[in-house]
């Protein structure tokens, strides 16, 4: 399921709604998203790149409640990130076989840009379902989609 279908027309009034027995927000989760993404595209870019601690840095606090604003905020900086990742793999001076010169051992920029793929369409899939059980999707979307 693309993020843009994922995200289309939620509504409001669910974004900080957690679906029975998952310990986060639909916004937590859009947030997780957005944090994993940005910290992986500026381990790619920043030679200077510090590690975030796990889980805490990669989750918004379990109490953390948002507006539309911050739920349109969050989505306009996937979608920038998103764009920057795709840059790095349309630029042509990019060996994406090649170490990120200050990388770790092994890490390449396919390796990176594979992990974001993976995680984004795990937690959008994930997001979909918990849309579905949460009745959160608008009455004229048509079943199977």
């Amino acid at each position: 399921m693309p993020f843009e279908t994922v995200i289309a027309d939620f509504p409001e009034m669910k974004i900080n709604t957690a679906a029975p027995n998952v310990p986060y927000t639909f916004w937590h989760l859009l947030e997780h998203l957005r944090i994993t993404q940005w910290d992986i595209l500026d381990y790619m870019r920043n030679p200077n790149y510090t590690y975030m601690r796990w889980p805490d840095d990669y989750w918004p606090p379990r109490d953390a409640v948002a507006d539309m604003a911050m739920w349109n905020r969050s989505v306009q900086q996937f979608r920038d990130d998103l764009e920057a990742i795709r840059d790095i793999v349309r630029d042509p001076n990019i060996d994406l076989h090649a170490q990120i010169p200050h990388g770790e051992t092994g890490h390449t920029y396919l390796r990176e840009v594979l992990l974001v793929a993976d995680h984004n369409a795990y937690h959008i899939g994930e997001m979909g379902i918990l849309r579905q059980i949460m009745n959160a999707w608008p009455e004229s979307r048509s079943e199977g989609e």
